[in-house]
């Protein structure tokens, strides 16, 4: 009889991997959160409830809260082949991110899942398929102009294999060569094939200040004519003239949705934005390659500085002191405004030599920066939105990079949980967790993620809600945040006592088919 309790008593103890037990379980649902354990066996989550048994291990997370992994739906992690500790992103709370964003993409999505699988990622990865790599490839350098039939059938091809090898959706960047010189039309077609699979359609728009409201129209006439779900990308007031306009720009989201299009928006919690340098030159400029032939001839250079005085106008700024550099071969450039950068390197912080500087940092084509251009009022405004998600618009980092990217990369999660939630009470712990997590998982049509929920994916973050909070800053970016102790994907610690492990547990996450 002792040989059986005893036995009964082991197996007990292997019905369960692990057990984290009595914390508070904000389960993405946005509802208020419960004190109880929660059981992983395998992957998946296998049981919630109070004084669970049937492991010998556990964690105690008592004062802490459970919830499921985050979901930054908004990433450029492409080079998480290079950098698949993805540490970032995993100090951060991230279990899953979505890359293809903004119009750039992998084409070959069966291949780069294929690779995936190979450098075994700590967190998992979904892919939307980009418009600017898919016109890059079916139209060769010459831009500035329709594709002909042919073309477009390439592109056509080119979006439904990537849909059909797993794609999440179709995005643009239409603030970008070679995507702003493309028609609403040649968009809409695009889009109605990603439609066909029950794709998304997300966009970096045309603009995202100055000429905002007509980029919002054509984003959702996109939506009605494909006939697929929008997600505005990083929404946000970019021009000085028009801060303030925030509710005006969600007035137009309603309407939208009162049309019967299903649309949803994503914002960091930062009023600086990051991108290439080159967004500060118009776009022609780069057309069909000619860069550098442009900037030599004299008549265009002329050109190039009238049409940059029109920029700056639209957007409120005199100089480039609101541009710091961010990722520059010259090391000593990184973090500077531009201004000081030009006094460094010209001997003069003039506006000619600002200018003078912008065209050598263009055609070197390394150097991204950092653009403080947004109000903190108009930010809370659209994060107030129930359907704002939370992202970080972030490639995958190493904390040994030299670079000063944007602090969003290190701490987008920890500085709303911290910042908005606990400190500024603009968000509810509850809802701040649904827009990180089930909110990004059902638009995205993320299969089994997003929620605590027996069955599903035990991707899991632990954290403590007195103490979590962002330490990335302008001037110091990579620093990771506190008080987030213990991340799960797909049920193995890749975070434990805020220390990262050296497992790979991340997977290809395909879009789930109705």
């Amino acid at each position: 009889m002792i040989a059986l309790l005893a036995l009964t008593a082991l197996l007990q103890d292997n019905t369960y991997d692990l057990i984290i037990r009595g914390g508070e379980i904000v389960d993405g649902s946005g509802k208020d959160g419960y004190i109880a354990d929660v059981a992983i066996k395998g992957n998946k989550i296998a049981a919630i409830g109070p004084n669970l048994k049937g492991s010998s291990k556990y964690i105690d997370a008592k004062g802490l809260v459970v919830a499921p992994g985050f979901i930054d739906v908004h990433t450029h992690a492409e080079n998480i082949l290079t950098l698949p500790r993805a540490e970032n992103f995993v100090h951060d709370g991230v279990t899953t991110v979505v890359i293809g964003n903004c119009g750039g993409s992998t084409l070959d999505v069966k291949k780069f899942f294929r690779q995936l699988n190979q450098v075994q990622p700590a967190i998992n990865v979904a892919t939307l398929v980009g418009h600017n790599s898919v016109r890059k490839e079916a139209m060769g350098g010459d831009y500035d102009r329709a594709p002909t039939k042919a073309e477009l059938t390439k592109m056509e091809e080119l979006v439904h294999k990537a849909m059909s090898d797993g794609a999440v959706g179709f995005s643009t960047g239409l603030e970008y060569v070679p995507g702003t010189y493309s028609k609403t039309d040649e968009v809409v077609d695009l889009a109605k094939i990603a439609a066909s699979f029950g794709g998304i359609y997300t966009s970096h728009m045309r603009s995202e200040g100055t000429h905002e409201k007509e980029a919002l129209k054509e984003t959702f006439e996109v939506g009605k004519e494909g006939n697929l779900p929008v997600e505005v990308s990083h929404i946000k007031l970019d021009a000085k003239p028009y801060w303030g306009e925030a509710e005006e720009r969600l007035k137009q989201v309603s309407d939208a949705r009162e049309k019967g299009i299903q649309v949803t928006q994503d914002v960091y919690p930062y009023t600086a934005y990051s991108t290439t340098i080159g967004l500060l030159l118009p776009s022609w400029v780069f057309d069909g390659g000619k860069l550098k032939e442009n900037l030599a001839d004299p008549d265009k250079r002329k050109k190039i500085e009238s049409d940059m005085v029109d920029i700056r106008k639209e957007s409120g700024q005199p100089d480039y002191q609101w541009v710091a550099i961010a990722s520059n071969d010259d090391r000593r450039l990184n973090g500077l405004r531009i201004p000081a950068a030009a006094k460094l390197v010209k001997g003069s912080d003039s506006l000619e030599s600002q200018i003078s500087l912008i065209f050598d940092l263009v055609q070197e084509n390394r150097s991204s920066g950092v653009f403080f251009a947004m109000s903190e009022d108009d930010l809370v405004t659209f994060m107030k939105n129930p359907r704002t998600m939370i992202i970080s618009d972030s490639t995958a980092e190493s904390s040994k990079s030299p670079d000063l990217p944007h602090p969003r990369a290190y701490g987008s999660n920890a500085r709303v949980l911290g910042q908005y939630v606990r400190e500024k009470h603009v968000l509810e712990l509850p809802d701040a967790i649904r827009r990180m997590t089930s909110l990004p998982a059902k638009t995205f049509k993320i299969k089994d993620r997003g929620l605590i929920e027996t069955g599903k994916y035990a991707d899991l973050v632990v954290f403590n809600p007195k103490t979590i909070e962002d330490q990335a800053t302008y001037p110091n970016p990579r620093v990771f945040p506190v008080g987030i102790d213990y991340v799960f994907v797909n049920g193995t610690p890749v975070l434990e006592h805020a220390a990262q492990t050296k497992a790979g547990p991340g997977v290809p996450v395909r879009r789930d088919e109705p």
